[in-house]
């Protein structure tokens, strides 16, 4: 039943997720110094608290490996998710409600064109 809600929770949020706006990837790498202390991209990245975000876009869920995540995570990545465009910017606008159980605990970038720019800027990983 659990898995039944949240599947349908996050598909409720990907189709009310916002059009997305043109991304600027070098906005993007200096809103990324939130992530920073959770996340890596580029050569060498590893995983820290949060999982290397290479190649996050286009990605299924909870793929990278040696990386713990959360049971919510595992149940989306057994309903089949991927990390779209539009998942990452539901998401990154607002963990907790796009993914209830989630381990981040960042509270999300509540500017839309931040958003925007911080996938351009992943994109190019």
């Amino acid at each position: 039943m659990i898995r039944i809600l949240t599947l349908a929770a996050l598909a409720g949020a990907t189709l009310s997720a916002p059009a997305l706006a043109e991304g600027d990837p070098a906005a993007g790498e200096k809103v990324f110094n939130k992530c920073k202390a959770c996340h890596m991209v580029g050569d060498n990245a590893q995983n820290r608290v949060g999982p290397q975000l290479n190649g996050i876009v286009g990605r299924p869920v909870s793929a990278v490996e040696d990386f713990k995540y959360s049971d919510a995570s595992h149940e989306a990545a057994a309903g089949g998710m991927v990390w779209t465009e539009e998942n990452l910017a539901a998401y990154l606008a607002d963990p907790r409600k796009f993914m209830p159980g989630n381990k981040m605990s960042f509270a999300g970038l509540r500017k839309a064109q931040e958003v925007a720019d911080v996938i351009a800027y992943l994109k190019q990983y």
